[in-house]
This record gives C-alpha cells, sequence and structure tokens, in this order.
C-alpha cells in the first residue's frame, strides 16, 4: 500500500489473554479490537504477526509493564523477550514497546462509568486497556513527541 496511510495495532499483554486494538486507516485513533487467550511464547508472536498483516499495519505498539517506581521487572522482560521474537515475524513494521503503566486501571474505571456488566468487563478489559496503550502512543506522535 505505498503512499497510503497504514494502520497501527495495540498489543496489551497479560498473563492468560492478550488485548488488541487497531487504529483508523489514517493511524489517529484506537478503538478496541478483541482479546484472545495465550496459547504459548512462540506461537502468540505469530497470531499478533498474522493479525498485523490481516489488518495491514505499519506499526505495533505492545505495552511495556513497568513497575510504578519505573523500574523493569520480570513481566518488562517478557514483554520485550515477546517483541523480539515479533520483530522477527514482521520485517518492514515498526514494533515499539510503550509503557502501560495504570492502562488496565483506567480500561477497569472507564467501562465502570460505562456501566458495563462485570462479565463483559472482564471479557473485553484487556482489549479496552490495548486501545488505551495504543491511543497513548498515537496522540504522542501526532504532538512530534516520537519520531514517525
Amino acid at each position: 500500500m505505498t503512499g497510503e496511510p497504514r494502520r497501527a495495532l495495540g498489543v496489551d499483554l497479560g498473563l492468560a489473554r492478550i488485548g488488541l486494538a487497531v487504529s483508523d486507516p489514517s493511524g489517529v485513533a484506537a478503538r478496541p479490537l478483541r482479546t484472545i487467550e495465550r496459547i504459548g511464547p512462540r506461537r502468540d508472536p505469530a497470531r499478533i504477526a498474522e493479525l498485523a498483516r490481516e489488518f495491514d499495519a505499519g506499526l505495533v505498539v505492545v505495552g511495556l509493564p513497568l513497575e510504578m517506581s519505573g523500574e523493569a521487572g520480570q513481566p518488562a522482560e517478557a514483554a520485550r523477550a515477546f517483541v523480539a521474537r515479533l520483530r522477527g515475524r514482521l520485517p518492514g513494521v515498526r514494533v515499539e514497546l510503550w509503557d502501560e503503566r495504570l492502562t488496565t486501571v483506567q480500561a477497569e474505571r472507564a467501562m465502570l462509568e460505562a456501566d458495563v456488566s462485570r462479565a463483559a468487563r472482564r471479557e473485553r478489559i484487556d482489549a479496552v486497556a490495548a486501545a488505551l496503550i495504543l491511543q497513548s502512543y498515537l496522540d504522542r506522535l501526532q504532538a512530534g513527541g516520537l519520531s514517525a
């Protein structure tokens, strides 16, 4: 798609599920897409790479779960390993890590305010968190805080 804008894919890595979000074709606004069950450290990146190709994503933003202190614990190291495997499967696609602190809390709060049922929240929270991660990245990109 030379010359045309490409979508961005947002990824929120959980222990049991992966939340996914996608941008509009111009890469400005993010929306929750879906949540998928984790199936393994080798197969999960392959599934995300497949979705990136399906949505013609030129950018994949993966949440980096830093501790509140800013330190990188075991979950952050797991996210870095995931991104390394994903980059190997997506040549020519930009794959970035993005600080995701408090996105799940923000997603839960927003869904509570919208009076979403507990069952629906459990099903959608990871995708909403992925949309928050992606939107935060896109906003910084639009503001000129990142290089494209």
